[in-house]
């Protein structure tokens, strides 16, 4: 416990410098106006922002980019409960019992439970990661090059398993993930691979492209080619933020359960907020006196989802500091980050960069204590910026990410590999494909070469050397009950329908 507080105290002692308060709150101001305006998403501001750190200090490059990452979470649901609207896929729970709380008048406390569930889940999560870091990194430096190997497949395919789309989908993109990570020149050899003779592409495709294309100009092309929504914005002022006393007492159940379900569900690959605040929201209903409240105005309808969806998002940290392991897109941004300012990600970070590890942890519990008195103000900031049409909006983003691509290399020919795979990812929305496995496979595409390579040469190219150490076979053995599992009819159906409900 000794050794915890005086961590912590160098955590703070980090993240109270005057220069990383700055990009934590830009971070979070940023990241939930990003969360209330609906088709943008964290993804493409992340990715937009990623050439602006490569003149940022490591830790203060990390601080801004989770500030953005938990800060869209909450901002998805402002849009939810005053517009019927989610800012984000996480938020569409939000809206069930947001909205009609909007509604009956009940805005204020409906976002003042919003916020006050996200800093307590995000307390809750700092914490858990301050607890759960050290020991689960002291376990992960006694892996080898064959258990990295080993967990890297198993995080791949679970990330496909859960995925939106039919599993052979999620599986191709993975593959096509893995394809761009080999993309350039290889190491060991030194001849080039897949740059079809064009030589910007020796040093291979950088992750901010990828990401801008997949999750930018694709986002951007399907918002223009669908209809115009036109919410309706709330009427009036905003009266009575503060929720009443009855209602933090139903209120403190639902955010200490909300809070475990986002605790268990953010360390698993490819799960994210919305499967945990949708698990939330059905339990609360299970367990309520009168399930028939839900869906008509019920409070904790609001605060068990928004917990539950903060909570999972802090938890991600977890095997992506400490195993070096991204459990989504959004975490292999950040993995990007960190191996373009030269850290390795992996079990070593924590004693090799005490300051950025700690730094980052310390910054969260700040950054989620920014959020809960910068909101409640703004919330009149944000409906007026709702009503910015989105024909204005787009030019702009699209600016921004030209100019942020182009400024990585000075390469023109960033910005054609950018707007490639805008088009080609319009191809795929098209045809039901998820990205977020294939920004993780190429994220660890470079990472699972480098360990399976190590792991033939330490075993004189004997490929059971990752069925006879006894980690490495655990998680090549729960990979295949896994895919088992889910190549089973039924259960596909099943997860079919859950992922149906949830969207």
């Amino acid at each position: 416990m000794e050794q915890l507080l005086q961590n912590l105290l160098l955590g703070f002692s980090v993240a109270l410098t005057l220069q990383n308060l700055a990009y934590c709150f830009f971070g979070v101001f940023l990241g939930t106006m990003i969360g209330v305006l609906p088709g943008i998403g964290p993804l493409a501001t992340m990715a937009m922002l990623l050439p602006l750190t490569y003149t940022l200090p490591p830790v203060s490059a990390l601080i801004m980019l989770a500030g953005i990452y938990y800060g869209s979470d909450y901002g998805g649901s402002t849009t939810a409960i005053l517009v019927n609207l989610p800012g984000e896929g996480s938020s569409v729970v939000t809206l069930l019992d947001g909205h009609p709380m909007a509604q009956q008048g009940r805005a204020g406390p409906a976002l003042a439970m919003a916020a006050i569930g996200s800093f307590f889940a995000g307390c809750v999560g700092t914490l858990i990661i301050a607890l759960v870091g050290p020991p689960l990194a002291n376990i992960a430096l006694k892996f080898g090059s064959p258990e990295y190997f080993s967990l890297m497949v198993m995080a791949l395919v679970c990330a496909s398993v859960v995925g939106t789309g039919s599993l052979l989908k999620s599986l191709a993109m993975v593959v096509a993930g893995l394809l761009i990570g080999i993309v350039g020149t290889d190491v060991t050899s030194g001849k080039s691979r897949f740059t079809f003779g064009v030589p910007e592409l020796s040093d291979g495709v950088g992750i901010a492209v990828v990401a801008m294309g997949f999750f930018g100009l694709t986002e951007i092309v399907k918002n223009l080619g669908s209809k115009q929504i036109t919410p309706t914005i709330l009427q009036g002022k905003i009266k009575g933020l503060m929720p009443r006393w009855e209602d933090l007492k139903i209120c403190f159940g639902p955010m200490l359960r909300g809070s475990s379900i986002g605790a268990i569900f953010g360390p698993l690959p490819g799960l994210g907020g919305t499967i945990s605040a949708f698990t939330s929201y059905m339990a609360e209903k299970k367990l309520a006196k009168d399930p028939s409240r839900f869906g008509k105005g019920a409070i904790e309808g609001v605060a068990g989802p928004e917990t539950a969806n903060n909570a999972c998002a802090q938890t991600t940290f977890v095997p992506m500091l400490t195993l070096g392991i991204p459990g989504s897109a959004s975490m292999a941004l950040m993995l990007g980050a960190m191996m373009i300012h030269g850290i390795t990600p992996g079990p070593q970070v924590m004693t090799a960069r005490p300051d950025l590890f700690w730094g980052l942890i310390a910054s969260m519990w700040i950054g989620n204590l920014m959020l809960l008195m910068l909101n409640l103000p703004l919330i009149g900031i944000w409906v007026r910026l709702l009503q910015v049409p989105y024909r204005l909006l787009f030019p702009i983003i699209m600016t921004m990410m030209g100019i942020g691509i182009y400024s990585l290399n000075s390469s023109g020919t960033d910005v054609l590999l950018m707007a490639f795979f805008g088009f080609i990812g319009y191809i795929l929305v098209k045809l039901g494909c998820s990205f977020p496995p294939l920004i993780l496979a190429m994220v660890l595409g470079p990472l699972m070469e480098e360990n399976l390579r190590r792991s033939m040469l330490l075993s004189d190219g004997d490929p059971t050397v990752f069925f006879t150490r006894p980690l490495s076979a655990g998680f090549m053995l729960a990979t295949g009950i896994l895919l088992l599992l889910f190549t089973r009819p039924a259960l596909r159906k099943k997860r079919k329908e859950v992922l149906t409900e949830e969207g």
